[in-house]
């Protein structure tokens, strides 16, 4: 893909599972020429599935294609002195380098971001793992391997997740990887933008921790500004009502109006003034005291109708929404007006399949994602026939010292 906003940023992915690839998979929506570097036996992502019906190839799954797609591949055994100085080769010729190895594997190959950067000192080096680097700051957990459902734990997530008397509950999509691997997506394009004026490249490390912790904001000023220990609270919202998820006839409802001025004219659309005229409830604090009441108010009108029949009253003047399930979504009309379903092709079956689509859109340079994920060493060939061109331009030792 070419055109967008990062077209022509070269980048040397060295990520696997989750998070690193999320990064780069960002990366190359944006324009960006990702070259996937792979051990010989692959990411291990490939075989997570799910397949689709009838694919006899099975070279990768749904999985693989989400956060993969639009990137090349190369297989390198980092193993080998080859294959350490094949990546240093790319490196040198590199804009960025992604990875996400446990923290000191890459300094144990003798590629790490100081000896990389010798060779090339405008490259950006950017790592994510689960309690960052020590190069920022030395973490007690620092040689701790880490998952989302960890992260989500350690980090505040399922803290505040779940029923007010029930245990904690995981965040069903793997934001533990996928936020991290945002931010670090952020930080690359940081880095390269200050680079345009220095010419130097430097090195960004996201801890999935932090990362999570973060995106806990709420809890940490909760906290320190009152003592509190912030616990899991259903879907109400500790600070604002109403704010919550109601029963619906044939399923659920967000309804959301903190604002006092939404309130009234909820109130009205419910036909329930009295609410909105009551001075106990008129501001948002008052409600928050009460909240229970309002949901109970709420819930009485929702019960009684489908979810149409409150969107259909609601909708536009309060915040409102269905709970909605995958086909739903994928069925709505917003979706395909924002190609927020990209069809991408699969090998080993006809036509395409669906995964999520880009939600950042740029008026001039569109990412608009539209290679499939590549297959093992697709791009192998290719890339080591530069290589070679490389070394002969420049020599043995600069690519391989």
């Amino acid at each position: 893909m070419s055109g967008g906003p990062l077209d022509g940023v070269r980048v040397v992915d060295l990520t696997h599972a989750l998070a690193g690839p999320y990064a780069t998979m960002l990366l190359a929506d944006l324009g960006a020429d990702v070259l996937k570097v792979e051990s010989p036996t692959g990411d291990l992502a490939r075989g997570a599935g799910p397949y689709p019906a009838g694919d006899t190839v099975r070279a990768f799954g749904g999985y693989f294609q989400s956060v993969n797609r639009g990137k090349r591949s190369i297989v390198l055994d980092l193993k080998t002195a080859e294959g350490t100085a094949a990546l240093r080769g790319l490196a040198a010729d590199a804009d960025v380098l992604v990875e996400n190895f446990t923290h000191g594997v890459m300094d144990r190959l003798g590629l790490s971001y100081e000896s990389l950067s010798a060779d090339n000192p405008g490259l950006v080096y950017a790592a994510v793992r689960g309690f960052g680097d020590a190069r920022s700051g030395r973490s007690p957990y620092l040689e701790w391997p880490a998952f989302d459902v960890v992260v989500q734990a350690m980090a505040g997530l399922m803290g505040v997740t779940g029923t007010e008397d029930g245990e904690p509950i995981k965040v069903g999509p793997g934001i533990g990887d996928i936020y991290p691997g945002t931010m670090l997506a952020l930080g690359v394009t940081s880095a390269l933008y200050e680079a345009r004026g220095t010419a130097l490249g430097q090195f960004v490390d996201v801890a999935m921790y932090d990362a999570i912790l973060a995106l806990c904001e709420r809890i940490v000023y909760q906290h320190t500004y009152t003592g509190a220990v912030p616990r899991p609270e259903g879907n109400r919202h500790p600070l604002l009502s109403p704010f919550d998820v109601l029963p619906a006839r044939d399923g659920w409802v967000a309804i959301a109006a903190p604002a006092d001025n939404r309130w009234r004219t909820l109130c009205e659309l419910i036909d329930r003034p009295d609410l909105g005229a009551d001075p106990g409830l008129a501001t948002n604090l008052l409600r928050v005291a009460r909240r229970v009441e309002v949901f109970d108010a709420l819930a009485e009108w929702t019960t009684s109708r489908s979810k149409a029949e409150i969107l259909d009253r609601l909708g536009g003047r309060v915040p409102v929404g269905a709970v909605r399930d995958a086909a739903e979504i994928t069925a709505d009309p917003h979706v395909a007006a924002r190609d927020m379903v990209i069809q991408l092709e699969h090998p080993g079956v006809d036509g395409t399949l669906g995964v999520a689509g880009q939600p950042l859109k740029f008026s001039r340079t569109p990412a608009r994602p539209d290679r499939r994920a590549p297959l093992l060493d697709e791009h192998g060939d290719d890339v080591r026939d530069g290589l070679a061109h490389q070394r002969s331009a420049f020599g043995t030792d600069r690519v391989a010292s």
